[in-house]
């Protein structure tokens, strides 16, 4: 492979992405490097190219008509139909979802997109408690491709919220991970508004509920924390700008750090924007 497409830094638009590329992705022999590569995969020639090296090679003309009929054929869309049809295949084998071959396969594939269908075998599966998804989303909330990460925190956000207090006490562990992802991943997956999923109305309501996920990264070191902190103030502040203007103002009040000072400007901008607009 040339080391030009290693060093790639991605192309801005879909019509750009080289032909090689491409090939390469839906093959599964290359990760994307940004959004528009990630976006631009087409999962129906992914399916046919790494199902059937995993032993699944039967499933693929089910798969890709499920794919086809939905006109669900890249992004999350398609991630969680997959995800969904190999969550119903895999139990087949006799054995636990996490513990069979084919999983592990999908699990450790060199191609992100792959690895994305895991989070939501592992996110979808109701026969799992809250503790075992947290177990096992663990290594993707850590994966090195940013993909992943967001998919993993997509995939078991309805478990959290379906639990809100019990998660929250058992992600208050990951806030004092020090790995930088873990970390991120306890704020990310709890935003009352979040990224393109369903909002958390009792966090809207009652934002104080995540402090005890919030107040120990609240002068983090990774800006990668920082920034999800940050948008994780304000989104409550669109509903709760009291409460989000009197804890940046403590927080700035016991932590004196440039760490805090970029989390609460982040976290106030919204309110400093109407306020601007209300002048």
């Amino acid at each position: 492979m040339p080391d030009s497409v290693h060093t790639r830094k991605g192309a801005s638009r879909t019509s750009l992405i080289p032909e090689n590329v491409l090939a390469l992705l839906h093959a599964g022999e290359l990760e994307s490097v940004n959004l528009t590569e990630w976006q631009a995969v087409d999962h129906i020639h992914l399916l046919q190219s790494v199902l059937p090296h995993v032993q699944l090679g039967a499933h693929v003309s089910p798969l890709v008509d499920q794919l086809e009929e939905t006109g669900s054929r890249s992004g999350m869309k398609a991630i969680r139909l997959i995800g969904q049809e190999l969550l119903a295949i895999l139990p087949k084998s006799g054995e636990p979802t996490a513990m069979s071959p084919v999983f592990l396969s999908l699990a450790n594939h060199k191609s992100d997109s792959v690895r994305c269908w895991s989070t939501y075998i592992i996110g979808l599966d109701n026969s799992l408690s809250l503790e075992e998804k947290l177990r096992q989303i663990r290594k993707f909330a850590a994966d090195q491709h940013f993909g992943v990460r967001e998919l993993a925190w997509m995939a078991i956000r309805d478990s959290l919220v379906h639990d809100l207090d019990h998660s929250i006490q058992l992600l208050s562990e990951w806030v004092l991970d020090t790995d930088e992802n873990i970390r991120r991943f306890a704020v990310e997956a709890t935003r009352p508004r979040g990224v393109w999923c369903k909002h958390i109305d009792a966090l809207r309501n009652e934002p104080a509920r995540c402090l005890p996920l919030l107040t120990p990264v609240k002068s983090d070191a990774s800006k990668y924390v920082q920034d999800s902190v940050g948008n994780w103030l304000n989104d409550a502040s669109k509903s709760q700008p009291d409460w989000v203007t009197q804890l940046c103002d403590e927080w700035l009040r016991i932590s004196d750090t440039k760490e805090t000072k970029r989390i609460v400007t982040k976290a106030k901008r919204t309110i400093m924007k109407t306020q601007t607009e209300q002048k």
